[in-house]
């Protein structure tokens, strides 16, 4: 058997001394390979870009709000139950605040009444009148009483007088009535005194009976002197007596002029508790009455009307329309993973890509993205939501482009969040071993004072 080798060289001498150009340009016999090259080409540029510096960063998910609660859009609700009476703006409109919206009818039956407010104002009016005359009653009872005092008082001045002179005629019936028994004691001892002599015969019987007589009038001086006392004692209880039933008189007249001034400052009192009523009732007329023209708190446009024709019936506390303010602060409310949470903070820089606004993003390289807008973190939320994230609200980073004045409130933003940078290489490790990226403390500077002041 011939050598397969050997008839292979022996080939490949022929067709190389032939002139087959074909073969040559087909088969590149004996020529230099440069895949080698390739292999170590790339293999020195992927350790090069392995050393290329990678920005680390979290995404989120987002939509634009406000930043303020009063800037969000709110609804506007009725505070009274009614019917439709008429519409003065449509959805779509843009309005001022105070601008009426929608007037409502009242349905209830106790605020028919057209002349609501000016009887009730009249019944106002006529309680305060009562209220005048129990006070001007009981400033007469207060002018009775001082009255009544004033004639106790001279009264209880004569009275006293009175007892005053009694006590003086007592005293003075007292003595005389002592010189008259004196007086009867020295006729009693003359009587006695003559008496015996008359029995010895030394005075004669005239004599005697002359100083009986004496005796006899002194007898009866004695008893008229007793009786002239007695009968002055008498007076002077009797003017005691007068004095005590005047003070119980005028004690009575007083206490009665005083329970009518109770009874007026009562009544007073009362009537006054009822203009308070009345007052109070007059007031939330008068805000009812104002309640019927529901306006816009605040500059806005009006979209989602909940009601729509004339004579519809609305229920208290039911929404009107919604408000969108005009004038808003936006901000963008992303929501992180609670892994992710650690690495976020307030006055971290984040990017934004809104929706609606094309854009060339390179996570790892922010300088040659183009189309995203700068933010600041302004609050972390450190309650978890409904969907089991963690809420941010970030705001426009001052030193950066500003945000469209395009946004509106609810369009969708993808925020990254950038972290430190780090080689590809490591970035590769980090992502193929599932490690958390570096956590790092931004610093707020500056730049994130002027913005919060801002």
């Amino acid at each position: 058997m011939v050598n397969n080798k050997f008839i292979s060289t022996v080939i490949e001498d022929e067709i190389e001394g032939s002139s087959l150009s074909s073969y040559h340009s087909i088969y590149n016999i004996k020529k230099a390979n440069r895949v080698k090259k390739w292999m170590w080409g790339s293999l020195i540029t992927l350790i090069v870009v392995l050393f290329l510096p990678w920005t680390q960063n979290i995404r989120a998910k987002g939509a634009v709000t406000a930043l303020r609660q009063e800037d969000r859009p709110q609804e506007l609700n009725t505070v009274l139950a009614g019917r439709v009476i008429k519409w003065y703006v449509k959805e779509g409109d843009f309005v001022k605040k105070g601008d009426t919206i929608l007037q409502i009818g009242e349905v209830k039956t106790d605020y028919f009444d057209p002349e609501l407010l000016n009887r009730t104002k009249k019944q106002i009016d006529a309680k305060q009148i009562a209220v005048e005359g129990y006070g001007n009653k009981a400033a007469t009872a207060v002018s009775q009483m001082k009255a009544l005092e004033e004639a106790r008082n001279l009264k209880l001045e004569q009275l006293d007088i009175k007892l005053r002179q009694q006590n003086l005629k007592v005293i003075s019936d007292s003595i005389d009535l002592g010189a008259v028994l004196n007086e009867l004691a020295v006729t009693k001892r003359q009587i006695d005194a003559a008496k015996n002599m008359l029995d010895s015969g030394v005075i004669s019987l005239v004599d005697f009976e002359r100083r009986k007589v004496s005796y006899q009038n002194a007898v009866a001086k004695k008893i008229s002197a007793e009786n002239k006392f007695l009968q002055s004692k008498q007076e002077l209880s009797a003017i005691r007596i007068e004095k005590n039933g005047t003070i119980q008189e005028y004690t009575d007249k007083i206490a009665k002029a005083q329970g009518e001034q109770f009874s007026s400052l009562s009544n007073m009192a009362t009537g006054e508790a009822d203009v308070a009523k009345l007052q109070n009732a007059y007031s939330n007329y008068d805000i009812r009455n104002q309640l019927y023209f529901i306006t816009a708190p605040q500059d806005g446009q009006i979209t989602k009307a909940r009601k729509a024709g004339i004579g519809e019936m609305v229920k208290e506390g039911d929404m009107i329309v919604e408000i969108v303010p005009d004038k808003i602060r936006y901000a963008v409310e992303l929501f992180a993973e609670p892994m992710d949470l650690p690495l976020l903070s307030t006055g971290q820089k984040i990017r934004f890509i809104f929706d609606g606004f094309p854009a060339i993003v390179f996570s790892g390289w922010p300088a040659a993205s183009y189309g995203t807008f700068g933010g600041v973190i302004a609050a972390v939320e450190t309650s978890v939501s409904s969907n089991g994230k963690f809420r941010l609200l970030v705001v426009e980073d001052p030193n950066e482009k500003p945000w469209p004045r395009e946004l509106r409130m609810g369009g969708g933003a993808s925020g990254i969040a950038l972290l430190k940078d780090v080689p590809i290489g490591y970035e590769l490790w980090r992502n193929i071993n599932g490690f958390p990226p570096e956590y790092y403390k931004p610093v707020k500077g500056e730049e994130l004072k002027a913005s919060k002041e801002k």
